[in-house]
């Protein structure tokens, strides 16, 4: 894809005119197909500014060496040249009309550079070559039309001439034009077309699906990675010992999918690991049953292999793997992991507490949900961290909520990923993120630009999607200073509770945002400070439903206008309203109105009914409005002005026990 947008971008700046580039690879070769190219350039005009008059000729009207020179790069005489003349001075110019040139002259340019362009990291050489990409190269063909364009691409002649499958059609295909070589090859048993071979396949795999009365369960990974490892797509059916299923599924699959690149099968009814498999094949084989029999031969010992680890495994009960979590380091200036599951329990433990939890299954699934990383079958399959230390937990006999919150801390696994589905996990998840998070954060390690190596932004993210969408009601600042504090005496941690608190609330801003809302929402509910997460988000919901009402406009102004008020007061909570002073009208009605809706909305905003509180606040506008109208607030008198700042500072708290409104642009 790569070099077909080099190829393309090059066409462009040359101005050449062509209808599509498509790019078209293989595991044998790698092509782009310009269709409808204009062979030649439109005429270009060109126009060149040279040296100036006073640096071109010499005091008797010679050229100099400058004159000279550029009339030359230009390819004309210095006759040829003309002069310009501006307000800041003279210049030789050249101007001339050139025809366009030939795709024929310039297309091998164009190919080397966009093969120079390719991301590769690691260009071998090979033989005595000199030559470098990242394959050896066999042969190159470049055609125009029906024309073969000669020239030399990496060392080698191009030609007309292709090769088909590698063992199906190996002889020479001369191609006649162009046009042909998507056809050419599939006569020769190529599938040149990226997209049309993956849907193939999956046609195939669908195919084989109905027929065994199975359903399939893959990632999209696989089958791109499968795609791009053959040309000829041909799938065949394996099949394995079903005494093999007694094996955690998961095990087989990952053993099927990473190790051999089989697409494994399930029963429609219950999802359950079926004992067959597809393998993508790359030849249309005489005797397919070799096929499936090598195949089979293949994954035998590497279940039998799995199956020894899960019995090994099993022989001792995951707690007593607890103590040796010391000897594998976390982190250095952070200890083993030992010391950060410990440090988990802890946090674990609170959290459960502070939320109405239980505290003995969340320090239980903490102490445990590291201790899978010391297994065979981890250590032979890292990914499964979390999946196998849910079996060994439920074969230990664990409470099946603690089970499957060893496996669940570990998710969201990947952007947009599912939550943990059980509150254990979710305390879990959210307490060994914290944890992470802090740490790293103490150790001086936090992220820097576009590098993230410890990935503590989804780290951030993980904890507010666990929190949020998983109803975990928790003071986020709290939880962070337990963690600093459980952090090694060694590090200076003064800070880094409101460091991570400030990282994290940056990417709730962010996840807000892509979820819909303003950003002046959601700095309007910053600008409080809620604690928690799960709070800010009742608050951001509200202002959001706020807006849409008729008097919002006018309440945001109200309020930046008194922010602005009380920004030239040094003190405003010192101040008190006294209702001798209290003028009548405007000034007394707000104040009325002010004291009987504080009274009415305090308990609205103690059970976190903010929407409702704010459309019962938004009835204070006309009066607010006549307020401004009628009463300068800024009075000569002091005590009359005091008394005024003191009540439209009141109006201004109300608000801000939701959010500060004065936030919101129009």
């Amino acid at each position: 894809e790569s070099f077909a947008d080099n190829v393309s971008k090059l066409l462009q700046q040359e101005g050449f005119s062509f209808a599509s580039c498509k790019a078209y690879f293989s595991p044998r070769r790698l092509a782009v197909a310009v269709n409808e190219l204009d062979g030649i350039q439109p005429d270009q005009l060109v126009e060149r500014k040279g040296p100036a008059l006073q640096a071109a000729f010499d005091g008797e009207g010679n050229p100099t060496k400058a004159a000279l020179g550029f009339a030359k790069s230009c390819g004309v005489g210095i006759e040829d040249l003309d002069q310009i003349k501006t307000d800041k001075g003279a210049w030789l110019f050249f101007k001339a009309k050139m025809p366009g040139k030939n795709i024929q002259n310039l297309a091998a340019e164009f190919v080397e550079k966009a093969l120079q362009q390719l991301p590769i990291p690691k260009p071998m050489r090979w033989g005595d070559s000199k030559t470098e990409f990242i394959r050896p190269i066999h042969w190159v063909v470049l055609m125009y039309g029906a024309d073969v364009i000669p020239c030399k691409i990496k060392n080698l002649d191009a030609s007309n001439i292709s090769y088909g499958h590698r063992f199906h059609a190996p002889e020479a295909i001369a191609l006649k034009h162009a046009d042909d070589y998507v056809a050419a090859l599939k006569a020769a048993k190529v599938t040149v077309d990226f997209e049309l071979r993956k849907s193939t396949i999956q046609s195939q795999l669908e195919e084989v699906a109905d027929k065994l009365d199975a359903v399939l369960d893959y990632d999209a990974a696989l089958l791109e990675e499968v795609a791009n490892l053959v040309e000829l797509p041909v799938p065949v059916v394996g099949e394995f010992s079903t005494s093999f299923l007694e094996i955690p599924q998961e095990v087989l699959v990952a053993t099927m999918q990473e190790a051999q690149r089989y697409f494994p099968l399930y029963d429609k009814s219950n999802h359950k690991l079926l004992p067959h498999f597809v393998i993508i094949s790359n030849i249309e084989s005489k005797n397919p049953e070799t096929v499936k029999e090598g195949n089979e031969r293949v994954i035998k010992p590497r279940f039998e292999d799995a199956a020894f680890f899960w019995q090994r495994d099993k022989s001792r009960r995951l707690d007593s793997r607890f103590e040796e979590l010391a000897g594998v380091l976390f982190e250095k200036q952070l200890g083993s992991l030992l010391d950060k599951t410990k440090r988990i329990e802890t946090l674990a433990e609170k959290l459960a507490v502070s939320t109405g939890l239980d505290p003995k299954l969340a320090n239980r699934a903490a102490m445990l949900c590291k201790c899978d990383l010391l297994t065979e079958m981890v250590n032979e399959f890292p990914k499964l961290q979390g999946v196998m230390g849910r079996y060994y937990a439920e074969n230990d006999d664990e409470p099946g909520e603690v089970a499957i919150a060893i496996q669940e801390h570990y998710q969201p696994i990947q952007a947009g990923g599912d939550i943990p589905a059980y509150n254990t996990g979710r305390i879990v998840a959210i307490s060994d993120r914290i944890d992470t998070l802090v740490g790293i954060f103490a150790t001086g390690k936090k992220p820097t630009g576009i590098k993230d190596p410890y990935a503590l932004r989804r780290a951030a993210l993980g904890i507010i999607r666990i929190a949020i969408k998983g109803q975990i009601d928790f003071d986020l600042p709290a939880l962070l200073a337990q963690a600093a504090n459980l952090l090694p005496a060694t590090l200076n941690t003064a800070s880094t509770a409101t460091e991570v608190e400030e990282f994290i609330y940056e990417r709730l801003r962010g996840y807000f945002n892509e979820t819909g809302y303003q950003l002046d929402t959601i700095d309007a509910v910053r600008n409080v400070r809620p604690a928690s997460l799960v709070d800010f988000h009742r608050r951001v919901q509200a202002v959001h439903e706020f807006r849409k009402l008729p008097e919002a406009e006018s309440l945001a102004a109200a309020n930046k206008r008194i922010r602005n008020i009380l920004k030239k007061i040094d003190k405003t909570s010192d101040l008190q309203i006294n209702k001798q002073l209290l003028g009548e009208g405007a000034e007394r009605n707000l104040y009325e109105n002010l004291v009987s809706m504080e009274a009415s909305v305090a308990p609205v905003i103690a059970n976190g009914e903010y929407s409702k509180a704010l459309t019962s606040l938004a009835t204070l506008k006309s009066t607010i409005d006549l307020f401004f109208d009628d009463v300068m607030v800024m009075d000569d008198a002091d005590d009359i002005r005091n008394n005024r700042i003191a009540l439209v500072s009141r109006v201004k708290n109300q608000f801000a026990a939701i959010a500060d409104i004065s936030c919101l642009q129009n």
